[in-house]
């Protein structure tokens, strides 16, 4: 079934512009050319692509539109996967991983234009840095930027040190950093919201506190909930990590991870000038990152920490407070207003997981982090394959996927014990 929980208060919670309106629990028996399971960016995006293409549609969230990652991240749009696109280019070769490259731009393009086109209040803004913590890091970081410009014509990095880096990150914590024109930050939710709000003005019929809890496959398929039941010729499964136990095949091929976010008072203009003075959002170069931006009303939003077992890391609010302070003095004693945490799906390979099972159930999970812009042009592939045009979505298809090893019960040691090895490595 999908599973849901009441989420943490958020910080995106108490800033909703965009009004959806009552979406109603499913009940009894409907009939849809095509049926959605999941209420975030995947789902909503494939949602309204689908109507716009005239089919009709029936959306099923468990919780509310965004109640997942969707609507809980750090809010980054940039291009490229969860993975480096190395390891695209080794399962696929370099034609194949240029294309995936081009969509993933592609992807933070599409977001630019569906905000525009649907008039979504989500305070989009441009520039990001993917900063180097440590010296070994500066090299690596050019290392990627003279190939992305040689192997895949990508002349958007710029590597930033000293002063040049300085105006745009006011920390002595980086010793540079890269500066991406293409990427940029938003804010997740009401963009989440904005999408679902253009699915339903094109048709889609949304329904929120309606968990999928059975699919039974066949020519039509039937999506079962707790009160109702929707048959469709085709179902599009956008759960991610909230996907538990829907389709077999896909089990141990994602593993939930619990991400942490904070959200401070509103910083007074100056000390967001001695922050952020350009707006860049911005994540360093760990294996276990941390990420952050400024708010419209000028909060630094800030994430980091990672647990598996959906409880919140002992100590973690004095770690973030203490990270804050260490790169940003001028915080030191800001109060923290927000403290919140979410799911997301990590693959064995860090590259999303999307395919097909059958000849009428698509899905697509697995962005590791990494999917605020490339969940969206996934949904607009699933409808593009749906309406039988899957040559896009075949090139991401073809990407392989192992399950995570150890088995129901080992995997979750396992994948801990390799990360507290990458949290090591991070810090030599």
């Amino acid at each position: 079934m999908v599973r849901t929980a009441s989420p943490p208060p958020s910080w995106y919670r108490d800033s909703i512009v965009v009004q959806l309106g009552d979406c109603p629990p499913l009940e009894g028996e409907v009939r849809a050319d095509v049926c959605v399971v999941g209420g975030g960016i995947t789902g909503c995006s494939a949602a309204l692509h689908l109507a716009e293409r005239g089919y009709s549609v029936v959306l099923l969230e468990a919780g509310e539109i965004g109640h997942g990652a969707s609507g809980r991240s750090g809010g980054q749009i940039l291009p490229g996967l969860g993975t480096d696109i190395a390891t695209v280019e080794k399962a696929l070769g370099r034609e194949r991983a240029r294309e995936i490259w081009e969509m993933s731009r592609e992807a933070v393009r599409l977001t630019a234009e569906l905000i525009e086109r649907h008039e979504i209040p989500c305070e989009l803004a441009w520039g990001y840095l993917h900063a180097a913590v440590k010296p070994r890091h500066v090299g690596e970081l050019e290392e990627f930027r003279e190939r992305m410009a040689r192997d895949y014509d990508y002349s958007a990095l710029t590597l930033l040190e000293g002063d040049a880096l300085h105006d745009h990150v006011v920390s002595d914590a980086y010793p540079a950093a890269l500066r991406d024109d293409e990427g940029g930050h938003l804010h997740p939710l009401n963009y989440t919201l904005g999408l679902a709000r253009a699915a339903r003005r094109a048709g889609v019929a949304i329904h929120e506190h309606s968990a999928a809890v059975d699919i039974r496959r066949g020519q039509p398929a039937n999506v079962v909930t707790d009160r109702g039941q929707v048959t469709a010729d085709f179902v599009v499964l956008g759960a991610n990590a909230y996907q538990v136990g829907l389709v077999p095949e896909l089990s141990g091929r994602i593993m939930r991870a619990s991400n942490y976010m904070v959200a401070t008072e509103p910083l007074t203009a100056a000390q967001a000038a001695r922050v952020l003075p350009k707006n860049d959002a911005l994540s360093d170069a760990n294996f276990v990152l941390d990420y952050y931006r400024l708010s419209a009303d000028r909060r630094l939003v800030y994430g980091g920490e990672v647990s598996y077992d959906g409880r919140e890391p002992r100590g973690m609010q004095a770690r973030m407070d203490a990270k804050i302070a260490r790169i940003f003095p001028v915080l030191k004693g800001v109060r923290i207003d927000y403290r919140w945490g979410g799911e997301v799906a990590i693959t064995l390979d860090r590259a999303p997981d999307i395919g097909r099972l059958g000849s009428n159930i698509y899905y697509a999970q697995g962005y590791s982090g990494h999917g605020m812009a490339l969940s969206g042009l996934v949904g607009k592939l699933l409808a593009e394959a749906i309406a039988g045009q899957s040559e896009r979505f075949d090139v991401f298809a073809a990407m392989p996927h192992r399950r995570f090893p150890g088995g129901r019960l080992l995997r979750k040691p396992l994948l801990m014990l390799a990360t507290h090895y990458y949290k090591l490595r991070d810090r030599l």
